[in-house]
């Protein structure tokens, strides 16, 4: 089974229903499935900081939601991020990563270099994925940890993971 597969039925199986993102081609196949899906709405943003004030109105009304969202769209998030510190409600972030193995945008490196030291900064708990077989069982684990402690949990998918791109939007090799 394909690893955004597994994070489908992860998120599913943990009763997620509101799913946030922006655009991304790294998240697109996990996006599609949310958009098909009966029991999630797939909410389209124009920033990620949004998705951090998304993700409290969903648990104040009794859902559970998830944020998807590249390493560029971290830094847009960092004051929000302090919400879920502060008021203790969960947010699960799922981050494709850009800026590290096999990158060729230098655009990308800084923010992709920083993410997860960032987030750590801001109090969420980072787990980086790298390896296909694990990205079920790390997500599972962040939202267990993200939903049952009501805190802040990012899981990295690794260039490695999901592919690097040139400037025309295909992978390398």
């Amino acid at each position: 089974m394909d690893w955004r597969d597994q994070i489908f039925e992860t998120l599913e199986g943990h009763g997620v229903r509101q799913v946030y993102y922006v655009p991304d081609a790294g998240h697109s196949k996990l996006i599609q499935r949310c958009q098909l899906s009966n029991t999630m709405k797939a909410i389209v943003l124009t920033t990620e900081e949004e998705a951090m004030a998304g993700a409290l109105g969903a648990w104040l009304g009794g859902e559970k939601a998830v944020a998807l969202m590249q390493s560029s769209g971290v830094g847009n998030c960092i004051n929000m991020l302090g919400l879920s510190k502060t008021l203790r409600y969960p947010m699960l972030m799922i981050i494709t990563m850009r800026g590290d193995f096999g990158e060729i945008n230098p655009w990308q490196y800084s923010m992709g270099q920083a993410t997860p030291e960032v987030l750590k900064a801001m109090g969420t708990m980072v787990f980086e994925v790298d390896r296909a077989e694990d990205v079920q069982a790390t997500v599972n684990a962040a939202a267990n940890m993200a939903f049952e402690g009501q805190t802040a949990v990012a899981v990295l998918l690794k260039q490695k993971l999901i592919g690097a791109k040139n400037f025309v939007g295909k992978k390398q090799p």
